[in-house]
């Protein structure tokens, strides 16, 4: 699923820390990617690294028992 991020500030610190803990609750593999790089979503480190900034779109990837769920909800938060 491609999302759009509208944060103004793009991909920062406190919205790595929103997904890092919604992706902890969910029974799912989570990845983001973004260009060239994929990262797993309850890393706060590899979040905070791609460095998207605002109105760019990223891929997010779930797969797992709760993986529609997750990504609702993180759609909810990302855009």
């Amino acid at each position: 699923m491609e999302i759009k991020i509208n944060s103004t500030e793009g991909l920062h610190a406190l919205l790595a820390s929103r997904i890092v803990q919604l992706a902890s609750k969910y029974d799912a593999d989570i990845r983001i990617e973004y260009e060239d790089t994929t990262i797993d979503a309850r890393s706060i480190l590899g979040l905070v690294s791609l460095a998207v900034p605002k109105g760019e779109n990223i891929k997010v990837i779930a797969t797992g028992t709760e993986a529609e769920q997750a990504l609702n909800e993180l759609k909810k938060v990302l855009s």
